[in-house]
C-alpha cells in the first residue's frame, strides 16, 4: 500500500505553516513552527533540509532569521512539496526504473494500472496548491475532484 511517511506530511505541515506566517513579511524560526507543529526541531531540520535543497524555502541567518518560502503560496502544489520529502510518488515500485528496474516491465500485463494510478495521485496532488490549503475553512473539504 502506497503510504506518505512523516516527512512527506509534516513537510507539508512546515510549509503550510509558513506560508500563513509568511503574510507577515519575515523569516519564521524552525524553533516556532516546531512548536506549532508539534514537531521536534531535529526532525524538521532533516525535512527543512530537503525543502532548501529543492530550493522550496530560503534561509536567512541572524538575530531575526529563519526560514520562508521563496514563492508565493499559490505558485507550490502539494506533489512537488510530497516529492521534495518523500523522493517519487509513484504506487509501485516497479516503475521507477532508476531505483528498482524491473525484467517483467516490457511484457507485464498490469504496469498500465499503477501507471494510470500514479498519473491520477500526480494530477490530483498537482491540482491543490499552499494558497487552496490556506483558504480551508473549518473542516471544508477545500479539495475534492470527483
Amino acid at each position: 500500500m502506497m503510504r506518505i511517511s512523516t516527512k512527506g506530511r509534516y513537510a507539508l505541515r512546515i510549509m503550510l505553516d509558513l506560508a500563513q506566517s509568511s503574510q507577515k513579511g519575515t523569516p519564521v524560526a524552525l524553533r516556532e513552527v516546531a512548536e506549532r507543529q508539534n514537531i521536534t526541531i531535529k526532525y524538521m531540520e532533516s525535512i527543512i533540509s530537503r525543502l532548501l535543497k529543492d530550493k522550496l524555502v530560503s534561509s536567512v541567518r541572524g538575530k531575526a532569521g529563519g526560514y520562508a518560502l521563496t514563492r508565493k503560496p499559490e505558485e507550490y502544489n502539494v506533489y512537488e512539496i510530497l516529492t521534495a520529502a518523500e523522493g517519487d510518488m509513484l504506487p509501485v515500485p516497479c516503475l521507477n526504473a532508476a531505483k528498482s528496474p524491473c525484467p517483467m516491465k516490457q511484457t507485464c500485463s498490469t504496469v498500465n494500472i499503477w501507471q494510470g494510478l500514479g498519473n491520477v495521485i500526480q494530477q490530483y496532488l498537482e491540482s491543490v496548491t499552499l494558497d487552496t490549503l490556506m483558504q480551508q475553512k473549518d473542516g471544508q473539504d477545500c479539495c475534492n475532484i470527483f
